[in-house]
């Protein structure tokens, strides 16, 4: 069925005023009251506007209107019932028609109920909410806590919708990966007729790292190595999410390599692991000295790296 935006059918705003509402409806019933205008689809618009008033005019129901709405509900939309659900808010009044129309549509039957038989319904759950939690690299891997504000907008003790803030600590796991939706139980919207209030879930977004980069669980770091560690071979320090871990560097080893710490990236049940890639750095020959080695190391290495990009005359 679709969900009917009682302000928008009378033309006002969801925190107008009583008055102000019932002389929108007045306006309006009287332009397309069907003893008045017999324009085509006049009488279905007078029904339209006679139902948004019979719901706005009544504290009550429009409290419980304004609670369905505030769940997100817009006119025009695909409205379901809430699992559980079995019936209408409450009871419209036998004969309480608008200008002898008693006929409601199937949205307000579901939320009002249609005569003095109507049964109010059993609790129903509150929509869960959907948001989004952003968190550094290293609360991903060893766990932590974020506060998050939510801003919410909710119907208050007079009915209006009133818009609040609402502070929450959140637990991160170690090991939570983007995407990866967090579920706090209770803290979704309101529920209705003293339904249980629906769930929060929050779906991480992890931020770029000055150092590493995330690819799964696994975590990829590029290592600047000086030439004759890459020569010669060396162990170096590493850092890792989890400090820092001694790597053995192989003799001979050029800019691209690739290195593996098994089990240093992201904690779970198969924990991901550290992919690093070298980088050879040459220095500066800033001294004479430093040129004078560089220039003897020339003499007396006999090696050409484009030796392979030789073509025939």
């Amino acid at each position: 069925m679709e969900f009917r935006d009682y302000y928008k059918t009378l033309g006002v705003e969801p925190d107008a005023e009583t008055d102000e509402i019932k002389r929108a409806y007045r306006k309006l019933a009287r332009k397309y009251h069907p003893d008045l205008n017999k324009d085509a689809g006049s009488e279905d618009k007078f029904k339209e506007i006679g139902e948004a008033w019979e719901v706005l005019k009544d504290p009550e129901k429009r409290k419980q209107y304004d609670q369905l709405r505030a769940g997100g509900w817009r006119g025009g939309d695909d409205f379901q019932p809430p699992p559980g659900w079995s019936g209408g808010f409450g009871q419209a009044g036998a004969g309480e028609g608008f200008g002898g129309f008693t006929d409601f549509s199937e949205f307000f039957e579901n939320l009002f109920g249609g005569g003095m038989g109507a049964r109010r319904s059993r609790s129903a759950p509150g929509r869960d909410i959907h948001a989004r939690v952003e968190i550094d690299l290293e609360t991903a891997f060893s766990g932590g806590q974020r506060r998050i504000t939510l801003s919410r907008t909710e119907p208050g003790p007079d009915g209006r919708l009133v818009r609040r803030q609402q502070n929450l600590e959140v637990n991160i796991p170690a090991g939570v990966t983007p995407g990866q939706q967090i579920r706090l139980a209770g803290q979704g919207e309101p529920g209705f007729n003293g339904g249980a209030k629906g769930d929060l879930y929050l779906e991480v977004e992890i931020q770029p790292h000055r150092l590493f980069e995330l690819e799964g669980r696994n975590v990829h770091l590029t290592l600047p190595i000086t030439p004759w560690e890459a020569a010669l071979g060396a162990r170096v320090n590493v850092p890792t999410l989890g400090g820092k871990v001694a790597m053995n560097i192989p003799a001979g080893a050029s800019s691209g390599k690739r290195l593996r710490l098994k089990g240093r990236g992201l904690p779970g049940k198969a924990a991901g692991d550290q992919v690093v890639t070298l980088k050879v750095v040459v220095p500066k020959a800033s001294t004479d000295r430093q040129r004078e080695l560089y220039e003897q190391l020339a003499e007396e290495q006999d090696f050409n790296p484009r030796s392979e990009m030789e073509v025939a005359a």
